[in-house]
């Protein structure tokens, strides 16, 4: 009985693993597809197809495409194959572990510039679509006041610190942290203007101290 047990219990332990592969397959083969072609010229279909699998599996494993651009995000946000909370990004533990604010900018300028390369193009197909899909404007709400949330977090810290410019209040320097490292602005300056990723990891750190620090 005791070897029954163990061998169910080793061939569920295969099934989650295979599981678990297909439907990282099928959210890698979601993302090339809406960067490649938007959010609204991707269909489920196409998904299946280019992950080897069938459209019933896309929707058992991961969701319908709303729920697929989320796990997207989520990933791209995390830098791995599942979500983790601000609390537990190795940045953010980094960034409360200093002690200068500036410093705390500075790690927080690499970490931004690293999570927008991945994360950028997805935001962007999500604005899109949450213009006509009541799901993914769910979602980009969700998303967006997050990161309100969390940037009042770091200006929190900031003030903590001793750093935030007096007269500056926590909520007016979270609005700036939350505009100036915006999807939106990442794109204008890497894409339409020109800059490269390291400019803008520069000019972000930059810009914050002189607009937050004393």
């Amino acid at each position: 009985m005791a070897r029954e047990v163990k061998g169910h219990d080793y061939d569920a332990s295969l099934r989650r693993e295979r599981s678990g592969v297909r439907r990282q397959r099928i959210v890698d083969a979601a993302r090339d597809l809406m960067i490649e072609h938007g959010y609204r010229a991707t269909k489920v279909s196409a998904v299946a197809a280019r992950a080897g699998v069938n459209v019933d599996t896309v929707y058992e494993l991961v969701g319908r495409k709303p729920i697929l651009l989320r796990e997207l995000i989520e990933q791209a946000i995390s830098g791995a194959d599942h979500a983790v909370v601000a609390e537990a990004r190795d940045y953010v533990v980094a960034m409360r572990a200093e002690s200068d604010p500036a410093r705390k900018l500075t790690i927080y300028a690499h970490a931004i510039r690293e999570t927008q390369e991945r994360l950028a193009p997805l935001l962007l197909a999500l604005r899109e679509a949450s213009s006509t899909e009541p799901e993914a404007e769910q979602v980009w709400k969700e998303i967006s006041d997050r990161r309100a949330a969390n940037m009042r977090k770091l200006v929190s810290d900031l003030r903590d610190a001793g750093g935030l410019r007096t007269g500056l209040s926590v909520g007016e320097a979270a609005d700036v942290v939350w505009a100036t490292n915006s999807p939106e602005l990442y794109v204008m300056l890497t894409r339409e203007r020109g800059w490269s990723p390291s400019k803008y990891e520069q000019w972000l750190g930059d810009t914050w101290c002189r607009l937050l620090l004393n």
